[in-house]
């Protein structure tokens, strides 16, 4: 009787509480970034960005996270190597989540915002180099992630420096900043939801059955933008105006109907988060559910049951609502002062940079994205608005993140292959 057969059920169990515990770290972390922007802006409140991650964050990673979970569960390890020993692939993946899940632990504990994509690739690579060798790793496909933390920084940094000079431009030097905003801030919503439907539709919905043609998505993209902005503009109108005789201009105004597009980037950002990020989470635990169901055959396009998903989004939720206010506190206020306007740029380009990536399965960090984007921001207003201080811990928590992933799934890696055997 093989190791799998005989010790199936307790491998299921293990995988669901790891992953749970992973998913935890992501809602502890990474929400926690995703939300940042809204809730330093003081756009929205805490129980508001709870809300609001809880909805979005599901439907993002039931509608557009496939894509990144193949890669997570199939593409770092050569699945082929694993043949003869499948129970191998179990141990590497259990020892993965939970390597990650307590990194992510003591981070969120120490209010620096890492990665959870570094945490859980670093991991599996480190159980892929020592428990089965150096060829078991696919370094190529590692090299195009390790890539993308550079390159989505850069990105969502150039996009977010981009639209924050748009609103400086369109908006705040405009002769009447307020009667500006409302004209121009319609059209930064309808941005918001074609851009956010137009990914979705062109590379997230092929698994649920759904598959439009470009010219379709971009149609459904556009009629979803319409009804998005008329949404913004409904709620626009309801901002009460505030005279007050030191705000000569009525930025306070302009900021308030800046609040208002904030709700629909915060939206935008929490679904692009469960696209990308759940199959951090749930990757490793579709695999370890795969081999023991089919008694250790291998196969590296498994399909995700709807039941993980649910798990990994509840998993999520239980972390931002726990443990995610540290996090919030460091992205929100500790980089640089966020107002709603520079929060809406930063928010928006780290959406639109991670919506990007996970359409083409590239598993980028939302982290390293979201930073990228309000040092953009920061940036936009000259060097002296940015905290050094802070922004050099969390350049030296993602050096440590990878090292830290990969020598505790070793660890637990042999602790495993200790306890059952093979």
């Amino acid at each position: 009787m093989s190791i799998i057969a005989q010790h199936g059920e307790i491998f299921i169990i293990l995988a669901c509480l790891f992953g749970f515990f992973m998913a935890w770290g992501v809602g502890a972390n990474d929400v926690a970034n995703a939300m940042g922007t809204s809730v330093g802006s003081k756009a929205i409140t805490i129980k508001q960005a709870i809300i609001i991650a809880v909805i979005f964050e599901f439907l993002g990673a039931w509608l557009a996270g496939g894509e990144v979970t193949a890669t997570i569960r199939g593409g770092i390890v050569d699945p082929d190597l694993l043949q003869a020993d499948p129970q191998l692939l179990v141990y590497g993946m259990l020892s993965a989540l939970l390597a990650a899940a307590i990194w992510l632990l003591i981070a969120s504990a120490k209010g620096w915002p890492v990665s959870t994509t570094h945490s859980i690739v670093g991991a599996i690579v480190g159980f892929g180099a020592v428990g089965l060798g150096m060829e078991a790793v696919a370094w190529g496909r590692v090299g195009t992630i390790a890539s993308s933390w550079v390159i989505s920084p850069l990105l969502a940094g150039t996009i977010a420096f981009v639209l924050f000079k748009s609103v400086q431009y369109l908006i705040f030097e405009a002769r009447d900043p307020l009667l500006a905003a409302k004209r121009t801030v319609p059209f930064y919503i309808f941005l918001v939801g074609f851009i956010i439907a137009m990914v979705t539709l062109t590379k997230g919905l092929t698994h649920v059955g759904l598959n439009f043609t470009f010219g379709q998505s971009l149609l459904f993209s556009v009629l979803l933008g319409i009804g998005v902005m008329g949404i913004g503009i409904i709620l626009e109108n309801r901002i009460k105006i505030v005279r007050r005789a030191d705000d000569q201009f009525g930025y306070d105004n302009v900021e308030r109907v800046f609040g208002v597009l904030m709700i629909f980037t915060a939206c935008a950002m929490a679904f692009a988060h469960g696209s990308n990020d759940v199959a951090n989470a749930v990757g490793p635990l579709a695999a370890v559910i795969s081999v023991v169901r089919s008694d250790g055959v291998i196969d590296a396009s498994a399909l995700v049951p709807w039941w993980v998903l649910v798990l990994g989004g509840g998993g999520i939720v239980a972390g931002l609502v726990t443990y995610g206010h540290k996090v919030i506190a460091t992205v929100g206020t500790g980089i640089t002062e966020l107002t709603p306007s520079r929060g809406f740029a930063a928010t928006l380009a780290a959406a639109t940079t991670v919506v990007l990536a996970s359409g083409t399965g590239l598993p980028v960090s939302t982290t390293h994205t979201l930073v990228g984007a309000v040092l953009g921001v920061g940036l936009a207003r000259g060097m002296a608005a940015l905290n050094m201080r802070v922004i050099g811990t969390i350049v030296m928590s993602w050096l440590i993140t990878l090292p830290a992933g990969a020598g505790l799934a070793i660890m637990f890696f042999f602790l495993f292959k200790a306890i059952f055997g093979g």
